[in-house]
């Protein structure tokens, strides 16, 4: 845990932009984002926060309406081959965050497959949240062209 409120809870320039997982046992959860994605945990639950290197990710429990939210239930996600969120994840080396994360649990679908404008891979979290985990490779050439 970290002992300075980061910039989730007092953003510096406007605005911080986070990931919301609603999680069926936010422990499980949480052990698996520190333990196989490296994540840094800024609160332990209710809700968990943690910090992925430039990001943040909430994981709260499932629960039923609130009152800011009245119609509103959280639930994780019932079929986890229905993509209806996915968190993207983009490094320099796919390759190696791949074997990185493998080595500490992660279980991919495939392995990096390379479409020509990036190379990318998926697993799920202990919930089924899909997690992209990509590099670019092709776009970066076409977006150079497109500002130029």
């Amino acid at each position: 845990m970290t002992d300075e409120a980061p910039d989730y809870f007092q953003p510096e320039h406007g605005l911080v932009l986070t990931h919301l997982l609603i999680s069926r046992d936010v422990d499980r959860s949480r052990e698996f984002y520190r333990t196989v994605l490296g994540a840094t945990v800024v609160r332990e639950r209710q809700p968990a926060i943690l910090r992925l290197h430039n990001g943040y990710l909430v994981i709260n429990d499932e629960g039923g309406p609130t009152d800011d939210k009245p119609t509103v239930r959280a639930q994780a996600p019932a079929d986890p081959d229905v993509l209806g969120s996915a968190l993207n994840v983009r490094v320099t080396d796919v390759r190696a965050v791949y074997e990185l994360w493998r080595s500490r649990g992660g279980q991919f679908l495939t392995e990096p497959k390379d479409h020509g404008m990036e190379i990318r891979c998926y697993l799920r979290d202990p919930d089924g949240y899909l997690i992209e985990l990509g590099q670019a490779t092709g776009i970066l050439a076409e977006l150079g062209r497109a500002a130029g």
